[in-house]
């Protein structure tokens, strides 16, 4: 199932991606620095939901208490959640 989540507190305004059989697939992020999100992207390819967010969840960037990384672990959790009330 394809995903769209809109940051909060980061760089980056967006992120697209799909979850296929309980992995993560063509992860996108809109704005923000491309190359590290790219990589970020292509690192998480294929991995179990579960185990991205145990990954990124509480990543900061600099002072904010939040980071793109950080993003992609609530907006992973938050996909899961409408997930299983469908």
């Amino acid at each position: 199932m394809h995903y769209e989540y809109q940051t909060k507190g980061t760089c980056s305004s967006r992120i697209l991606f799909d979850i296929e059989d309980g992995k993560l697939r063509n992860v996108e992020y809109i704005g923000g620095c491309n190359g590290n999100l790219q990589g970020i992207g292509r690192l998480v390819e294929g991995m179990p939901v579960d185990e991205v967010i145990s990954r990124l969840r509480g990543i900061r960037c600099g002072y904010k208490p939040t980071s793109c990384p950080d993003q992609l672990a609530t907006a992973l959790e938050q996909a899961k959640a409408k997930a299983a009330k469908a």
